[in-house]
């Protein structure tokens, strides 16, 4: 069934039109204004704009979501779900006061394409138990107080080729499996880049993340089997890939640019890990000149790069063919004793400009188990 939403008294009313088999909803260019959420209660339901023309202003200030997508009886029925609900060329904006942008649960095949959310109180996109296949491809998500996407359960989870600026963190993704999150630009953001917790089998390929307050991400919470691969890490005034409690993982063919503090921690809880043709670079532009100046008026301004900082007590790590070049810390440093790391045939110049002269640049406490071989390091004689 098809329903113009332009011929009802307002926009809860089309939705409300859907029968139970499910529809098309289209909305007509124009600024909604509403006060309560718009809830979506009928599977098989595509909710259409007219790009950013057709725009859902949130003006309640209790917190509330400005669309809410959920079975009516999951209050009664825990198992209840919704199968294909999808939402796609419209903007919807908040306030500081308003709760998400948009709050799934329960629903299976979840689909966002082409929506610009921005400006809420919450997260922009905020899914729980969306367990089934869930996508957001395309969307632009900005401004908002807390995540731009938070993922609470899931598996088999796409998020492609979107863009996110200016939120708390970009995404967060736990008690989850199977994230494929390729192609998107992130930047700006007031914490962190993605935060992923208690989960398995994903992989982070393709993105751009630049200049987050904190740490471009993070793996937490018995991580496992995760691929974080061909992604640029540029300028961030902490760090770049913080493992935190990750095993089993791959970081391949990233380029950390201007991390302030590590580029990679590898905190002792992280097992078992391999990090292999990595770029690790400050500003450097050839002929012995810098983009950007040792000293700034903000930190973000500053001439800055750092290398892999591996806690004591990590058991297992692989660091080869990793290029380590005009760094203010060590190439790779420990904070304690650590065991069975292999540090092989990587390259090392220009390394430890703020640490004091003849530092070594490859460098673990005493009685560490350590295999250092054949890496290129000028304060290591040849």
């Amino acid at each position: 069934m098809a329903v113009d939403a332009g011929k009802y008294p307002h926009l809860q009313a089309a939705l409300d039109a859907v029968p139970e088999g499910g529809g098309l909803v289209t909305i007509p260019p124009g600024n909604y204004v509403i006060t309560e959420p718009l809830r979506v209660k009928t599977a098989e339901t595509r909710v259409v704009g007219s790009g950013a023309a057709t725009h859902i202003i949130n003006q309640n200030d209790k917190g509330q979501p400005a669309f809410i997508l959920r079975p009516p009886n999951l209050d009664t029925d825990k198992k209840a779900q919704l199968w294909r609900v999808q939402m796609a060329d419209l903007r919807v904006s908040g306030n500081e006061k308003s709760g998400d942008g948009i709050f799934a649960e329960g629903i299976q095949e979840i689909y966002f394409e082409g929506v610009s959310i921005d400006h809420h109180g919450g997260h922009g996109i905020h899914m729980v138990n969306c367990t089934e296949d869930p996508r957001v491809a395309d969307c632009i998500i900005t401004y908002n107080k807390k995540s731009g996407i938070e993922i609470h359960g899931g598996h088999d989870i796409v998020v492609n080729a979107n863009h996110f600026e200016e939120n708390q963190d970009a995404l967060r993704c736990y008690d989850a499996f199977n994230l494929c999150m390729n192609g998107n630009n992130i930047d700006d953001h007031l914490g962190n880049g993605v935060v992923i917790e208690n989960t398995y089998g994903s992989v982070l390929s393709g993105n751009m993340i630049e200049e987050c307050n904190g740490t471009a991400i993070i793996l937490d919470r018995d991580c496992y089997g995760i691929t974080l691969s061909s992604n640029v890490i540029a300028h961030h005034l902490k760090g770049g890939i913080d493992l935190r409690d990750a095993c089993g993982c791959t970081l391949s063919a990233n380029t950390f640019v201007l991390a302030h503090e590590f580029s990679v921690r590898v905190g002792k809880e992280s097992e078992r890990n391999t990090i292999s043709g990595n770029t690790f670079c400050n500003s450097y532009i050839g002929a012995g000149k810098d983009k950007r100046p040792a000293e700034a008026k903000v930190p973000m301004g500053v001439d800055a790069g750092a290398g892999v900082l591996v806690e004591g007590g990590v058991n297992g790590l692989i660091l080869t063919g990793n290029t380590f070049s005009g760094l203010s810390t060590a190439a790779v440093w420990s904070t304690g004793v650590v065991t069975n790391v292999l540090v092989t045939s990587n390259l090392c110049l220009d390394c430890g400009r703020k640490l004091a002269k003849k530092s070594a640049w490859l460098s673990f406490a005493p009685k560490s188990v350590v295999l250092i071989k054949d890496n290129m390091d000028e304060t290591s004689p040849q």
